[in-house]
């Protein structure tokens, strides 16, 4: 096992100040859309152009140069053009932000027993019963027909309702408690509660007038625009400090915003760098990097090119020479060591919280299927990096040999033919709705992706 992080920190207020900077992002940006609209703030109050008006513009990058390019609210790259013609490659850290959670259907709103539910369809691998219960929140966009984008967020404010999902009383629950835990709570049975107080004057389906009058009286929403909605049911509150000693940070969607979120704080802490540098964040990772906003559509690829043009480089060989030539960081979490289930780990091969990023040379499933596996000569340059910069890293594997699996985006930048390895902090609870995480795992997450950028 490695040693533990903590203990090369006397004075640990920038750990802690980094980790409390963190905690109010993920505790506001809650969906990808939320995620994304922040990060393009943030990445103009540290002077990152548009891409588009750039293009507009037919200004010429040059080295120094930061711009992003927005990918329909839910997907963003970030660069910063390096000393070095992009042939020559990048330096990539990607990530993504979308979360497991409970999405809204098209037509959502019903009555039953005088209540009224929202019908949703659970996004991600999660384990259907940790949803029920708890406290939810709606987060999301309504489109109404004439474009207008109505942003929408009930249940985060100390003075909103909340939402949830009831489940079986213990006293009833005999059969159910006989189930396959696949089967306690089924998908089609994730209805969330939102109202029970019948409108006046309603003849039929009363409760569900009255939560259809709270939405036009509120929103200037009917029910129809729920078929151009996107919303979803997430874990209502704020992250808050976990362990007596605040060493860690519970929250809403660790996976995979606790890599985005230093990635991000990394590209845009670089000034000058010898190859240009990627922050790259995409979206539909937990349903396998499918649609235009996922990893396996044109965009980051398109907007390659794009930049290459803009700086003066482009040819389609260039833009294959660049991408080819390139070396990536896959930024996303890892399993951490849990002492509650230490059957399905090992031990040596396992991360643990408070020992630093983690490098998954390989994730998949059963004989590494569906994983990159990356080639032993990046590993030494990355080990000779972070020994460089006293960054603390580990290495692990996704559990026991066909104790189970999971992917990321690695893969398909791999099919570029460029380096590239999984990285990233260690979770407990993972795609739960309360993940656990090291703030001193998150801080060196920070410090080996800087040290990424500058030095490899």
């Amino acid at each position: 096992m490695t040693e533990n992080a903590w203990k090369k920190y006397g004075d640990k207020s920038e750990i802690f100040a980094f980790c409390e900077a963190y905690r109010k992002f993920i505790s506001d940006c809650k969906t990808e859309r939320e995620c994304v609209a922040e990060m393009v703030k943030r990445a103009k109050q540290a002077g990152f152009q548009d891409l588009n008006a750039v293009v507009d513009a037919g200004t010429e990058l040059k080295a120094g140069d930061k711009v992003y390019a927005d990918n329909m609210g839910k997907a963003l790259a970030l660069f910063v053009i390096g000393e070095e013609p992009m042939e020559k490659g990048m330096r990539i850290l990607g990530a993504h932000v979308d979360s497991p959670r409970l999405d809204l259907k098209q037509n959502p709103l019903y009555e039953e027993g005088e209540q009224a539910l929202l019908d949703t369809h659970y996004y991600g691998g999660v384990k259907k019963y940790q949803w029920v219960t708890l406290p939810m929140a709606l987060h999301g966009v309504i489109v109404k027909k004439d474009g207008t984008v109505l942003p929408i967020v009930i249940g985060e404010d100390a003075d909103d309702p909340v939402v949830g999902i009831s489940d079986l009383l213990i006293h009833l629950s005999g059969k159910q408690m006989e189930k396959n835990a696949k089967e306690v709570v089924e998908g089609e049975n994730l209805n969330v509660l939102v109202g029970s107080i019948p409108l006046e004057g309603a003849e039929t389906e009363a409760v569900k007038a009255q939560i259809l009058s709270i939405l036009k009286e509120k929103y200037q929403v009917e029910e129809e625009d729920f078929i151009s909605a996107e919303l979803e049911v997430v874990p209502a509150g704020a992250a808050r400090d976990f362990g007596l000693d605040r060493s860690m940070l519970m929250a809403y969607g660790h996976d995979d915003r606790v890599c985005a979120y230093p990635s991000f704080e990394a590209i845009a802490a670089v000034d000058e760098v010898k190859y240009t540098s990627v922050c790259l964040l995409v979206d539909k990772e937990e349903i396998g990097s499918v649609g235009a906003t996922g990893m396996q559509s044109r965009f980051f690829e398109n907007t390659v090119a794009e930049v290459m043009n803009a700086c003066g480089q482009y040819s389609e060989l260039l833009v294959r020479r660049a991408l080819k030539n390139s070396k990536m960081l896959s930024s996303d979490v890892s399993a951490a060591f849990d002492p509650n289930y230490p059957e399905v780990m090992e031990k040596k091969n396992s991360a643990y919280l408070g020992h630093g990023i983690t490098f998954n040379k390989y994730t998949g499933s059963r004989g590494k299927s569906g994983s990159n596996d990356a080639n032993p000569e990046y590993i030494a340059e990355l080990r000779r990096v972070m020994d460089e910069n006293k960054v603390s890293f580990q290495t692990a594997e996704l559990g026991k040999v066909d104790a189970g699996g999971g992917g990321t985006i690695a893969y398909i930048l791999a099919n570029y033919n460029m380096e590239v390895i999984d990285c990233g902090v260690p979770v407990l609870n993972m795609h739960s709705p309360w993940e656990i995480a090291s703030k001193v795992d998150i801080y060196e997450a920070y410090q080996g992706y800087l040290a990424f950028l500058r030095n490899c």
